[in-house]
Order: structure tokens, then sequence, then C-alpha cells
């Protein structure tokens, strides 16, 4: 073969290895932008119903904290290093987080949008334990005027009824 048939060859060989990768690479592509797209589906699906899911916990949040407390203090240190300088926090029954910060100002945040998510995740993960104190906190208060109450009204019973037969 000569040097002039040879390049040709290599030079064939190499378009058709060019075209294969070309169509490897197309096909390769599309598959890619089918999976992408599939994966977007399912984001949308998911966001839907994580929207729902923040809704409820919200509204179920509301019902179970308005009795029991005006809002819950935030651990800061639990929070991301752009909330670093925050001095204190807490969470109200609405699901707003309020950050006093180390220059005096105060920042509002709703947990419930999307943009605060992962805030959201943050601070009901350091509430919730709080959340059970406060319950418990609250059923042995009640215990303890139930008690008191029982006593207090056996004895009142006790001489109401003496006052009754006595006035017969």
């Amino acid at each position: 073969m000569s040097r002039q048939e040879l390049t040709e060859v290599t030079t064939s060989q190499d378009v058709k290895s060019s075209e294969k990768k070309k169509s490897l690479s197309i096909q390769e592509l599309i598959e890619s932008l089918k999976s992408t797209a599939d994966d977007i589906g399912q984001i949308s699906e998911l966001s839907s119903e994580e929207r729902i899911l923040v809704s409820q916990f919200f509204v179920s949040f509301l019902k179970l904290m308005k009795p029991l407390a005006p809002s819950i203090a935030v651990n800061q240190l639990a929070f991301p290093p752009q909330l670093s300088d925050t001095v204190q926090a807490h969470v109200d029954p609405t699901g707003h987080l309020a950050l006093l910060f180390t220059d005096g100002h105060l920042e509002l945040k709703d947990l419930s949008e999307e943009k605060n998510r992962d805030l959201m995740m943050i601070v009901i993960s350091d509430i919730l334990p709080k959340f059970k104190n406060l319950t418990a906190f609250q059923k042995r208060k009640l215990e303890s005027r139930i008690k008191m109450l029982s006593s207090v009204t056996k004895e009142i019973q006790k001489s109401a009824e003496a006052l009754s037969v006595s006035t017969v």
C-alpha cells in the first residue's frame, strides 16, 4: 500500500469513527435530555407534595402551639453560617422565625416559603424536642390544678351540704 492509500484509509476510518462518536454522542445527549425531563417532572411533583405537607404542618403546629406558648426559642448555633451573627431566635405558632442580630436589627422569616425550606428543617429539628417538653409541662400543670381543685371542691361541697342540711 502506498503512503497516499494508507492516508486515505486512515482518514476514512477516522471519519467513520468520528461519525460513530457523533451519533453516539447525539444518542447519549438525547437520552440525557429525556432523563433530565423525567427528573424535572418528578421535581415538580415532589415540590407540589412538599407545599401541601408544609401547609398541613403549619396548620397543625398552630393548633397545637397556640394554647401552649406564644413562641419557642430556637438555638442559633443550629443555623447555617450566613445566620451566624444571630443572637436570639424564636418561632411563633404561625411558622414565622424572628431573628435578632448582633447589630440589633430584627428579621422575620416565613418558614413556609419555599426559599426558607432548609431553614425550616433546621428549626423543626431544634424545636420539636422543646415542644415535647412544653406539652409535658402543660400536662403536669393541668394535672396539678385538677388535683388541687378536686380536693378543694370536695371540701366546699361538704360545707355546702352541711349548710343545706342545717337550713332545712
